[in-house]
């Protein structure tokens, strides 16, 4: 094997090995303060982050990487809890957006200084 390759090989596990870490930390962190897994945490965020605080159900499994069925499911658990509503599409009676509500913004508010926080003390910034 190369020096190159083994090189590459060791960043590679080291790089998993820190996206590990982070990821149990704020799991741990989010779930304990704030009843957030990570995956809620980061579809609140992305609906937050959109104009009218809403995304086609289609385009938020894109942005937090989940399979339909998984974000569905994750929608739901969201629904439950008054984080988010689904809406029909006015324009398209297919499309369904996902839309947080102002519990939402309110959980996504007190959680992010917790993910700034695990993020600065996992990542050594």
């Amino acid at each position: 094997m190369s020096v190159t390759g083994s090189s590459l090989a060791g960043e590679w596990r080291e790089l998993q090995a820190k996206h590990s870490r982070v990821m149990e930390s704020l799991e741990r962190e989010l779930q304990r303060r704030h009843r957030l897994s990570v995956t809620e945490f980061d579809a609140l965020q992305c609906l937050a982050q959109n104009e009218e605080h809403a995304c086609r159900l289609q385009q938020l499994t894109d942005d937090v990487h989940m399979s339909q069925s998984a974000l569905s499911r994750l929608i739901g658990r969201l629904e439950e809890e008054g984080l988010v509503e689904r809406q029909n599409c006015t324009q398209d009676r297919r499309g369904i957006f996902a839309v947080i509500t102002e519990a939402g913004l309110a959980r996504l508010a007190e959680a992010e200084p917790t993910q700034q926080e695990i993020l600065s003390r996992t990542l050594g910034l």
